[in-house]
């Protein structure tokens, strides 16, 4: 195997098989599929993600030695962090990748999600712009359009991939197109790009897997063909007059409110009583009767959606599980929950340990039970977070390429912020108040709640119980008072959090 370096373009890797092997050189195969290439003469093409290394680096490895020191399957915030981490330490660094660069948070999560979040919230701060004494909301002078928002919100993701590829490039790092597989018993990696084109085999001495997770559908006549899932919602061409939303977790609540605010008709469809009911009560009380003020009209009890039929005009009868029944509508959005992405990695082949619902099994230091082989961020479905895959990721690296000093490094996965951009946004983090209880007893918890208009709303002539509502809860642990959860929500909970992140962690008590 030879390697020969074409300035400006990419680095081909000459090889004895008889038949092309090429991966596109297109960061974005779906954005600009026209940049593909072809070859007939044999040869291995990667993306040019690596020509701030030195040539004497690049150079594979013979035969019997291993192609990479660290080769990451998956693209995404928690593998990206680790990757270049571990080419920091002088590793040899790999990522396989058949999509855009940075993940779901980059491309249908976090980002494209808080523009739109971004987005509501003016709409909102334009509606209540009356109580400050300007005027002009129920004009025409105002207006929203939902192309602009979305051709400029997808600008700056493309725009964001086109950043993760240059820092990849800076790092060193190895950019490999195509969709990864663990050989049988977990000796290697089999790529196989995305045009139809042999696989290829690589030896890495550390592999970890990092392909995050995907929306998933129930069962029901009709569901799956004629709704779409939170990716679905970053398509849509235009704001649907009016939307269904199925589902009671932050996602749910998240995408219900933006269509709410920008002007949809929203109906959300709960399983049980209320959504988000894995938080804490004081956040999900509150947010519950807030959705009811701003007009979200919520069903609840349905048991989730018997089937979905479209009527002669086109549009989406959803019948749910208790008989119950909404017409007229422009679009289902169902999200009722997320799988880790596993399936073409064949674990079982390689021996790799997993759950119930498929996902990896692993230790407090990210390490599978097959030797090398390691894995963390939504793929094992423990803090499903960015910043926490960010996190397990570079400690990851630190541990196995950061020299002795870092060989007990690991993430802690307790008092992990959290917060939800629903309207209003929800900032939480430690135990709910019936999970503190459960760990150290009823009579050793102490509680402390506030519920209050924020000022913002002071000006308003309206009265006190219309007016959106704030609350807090704190609770603590022992005679110190040692806080062991704090709950928000409210005008402001999504920044305000982050302090009071800190101060936990650092074992902060109610009187600190």
């Amino acid at each position: 195997m030879k390697l020969t370096l074409i300035t400006g373009t990419m680095l081909i890797v000459t090889t004895a098989a008889s038949s092309a092997r090429n991966f596109t050189v297109a960061a974005f195969a779906n954005v600009r599929s026209h940049t593909s290439t072809s070859s007939s003469s044999g040869v291995l093409k990667i993306r040019p993600s690596f020509f701030s290394r030195s040539a004497s680096t690049l150079s594979m490895s013979s035969e019997d030695e291993f192609d990479y020191d660290y080769l990451v399957i998956g693209a995404g915030s928690g593998g990206l962090a680790s990757a270049r981490r571990a080419a920091t330490y002088g590793a040899k660094v790999a990522v396989v990748e058949k999509g855009r660069l940075g993940g779901t948070c980059v491309n249908v999560g976090c980002v494209p999600k808080k523009v739109m979040w971004n987005a509501a919230s003016i709409a909102e701060t334009l509606h209540d712009m009356k109580h400050y004494g300007f005027s002009g909301y129920d004009s025409d002078a105002i207006s929203f359009d939902w192309s602009f928002i979305k051709e400029n919100r997808d600008k700056y993701i493309l725009r964001l991939n086109r950043i993760y590829e240059r820092n990849m490039a800076n790092s060193g790092v190895v950019n490999i197109l195509g969709t990864a597989a663990l050989a049988d018993g977990g000796k290697g990696v089999v790529v196989t790009p995305e045009d139809g084109s042999d696989p290829v085999t690589y030896k890495a001495k550390n592999v970890l897997i990092a392909t995050g997770g995907y929306p998933t559908f129930p069962e029901g006549e009709g569901i799956r063909e004629h709704s779409i899932s939170s990716d679905g919602f970053f398509e849509l061409e235009e704001l649907p007059a009016k939307a269904v939303v199925v589902g009671a977790g932050y996602i749910a609540v998240e995408l219900a409110g933006v269509l709410q605010a920008l002007g949809t008709d929203t109906s959300l469809v709960v399983r049980k009583e209320k959504a988000i009911r894995e938080f804490d009560e004081v956040v999900a009380d509150t947010l519950d009767d807030e959705m009811q003020r701003q007009g979200i009209n919520i069903y609840r009890n349905t048991n989730g959606v018997e089937k979905i039929e479209l009527d002669s005009d086109g549009l989406k009868k959803v019948t749910l599980q208790n008989g119950e029944v909404i017409e007229g509508v422009d679009a289902v959005l169902v999200a009722t929950g997320r799988s880790p992405l596993v399936e073409p990695l064949n674990l079982p082949g390689a021996g790799v340990e997993q759950m119930n619902g498929g996902q990896i099994v692993t230790d407090d230091y990210s390490a599978t039970n097959v030797d090398g082989v390691f894995a963390l961020g939504d793929v094992c479905g423990n803090v499903e977070l960015t910043p926490m895959a960010i996190a397990a990721g570079r400690r990851l690296a630190d541990r196995l390429f950061g020299g002795p000093e870092w060989k007990d490094a690991k993430v802690s996965y307790e008092y992990v912020p959290t917060v939800v951009f629903s309207h209003p946004p929800i900032g939480t983090i430690g135990m709910t108040e019936p999970q503190a209880i459960a760990k150290y007893g009823e009579d050793k918890i102490k509680v402390y709640r506030s519920k209050f208009a924020n000022l913002y709303y002071g000006p308003w002539q309206v009265e006190a119980d219309d007016k959106p509502k704030s609350a807090m809860k704190l609770i603590c642990a022992g005679e110190e008072e040692l806080v062991v959860g704090l709950h928000v929500i409210g005008m402001g909970a999504d920044e305000m959090l982050q302090g009071f992140g800190i101060a936990m962690k650092m074992g902060a008590t109610k009187a600190d």
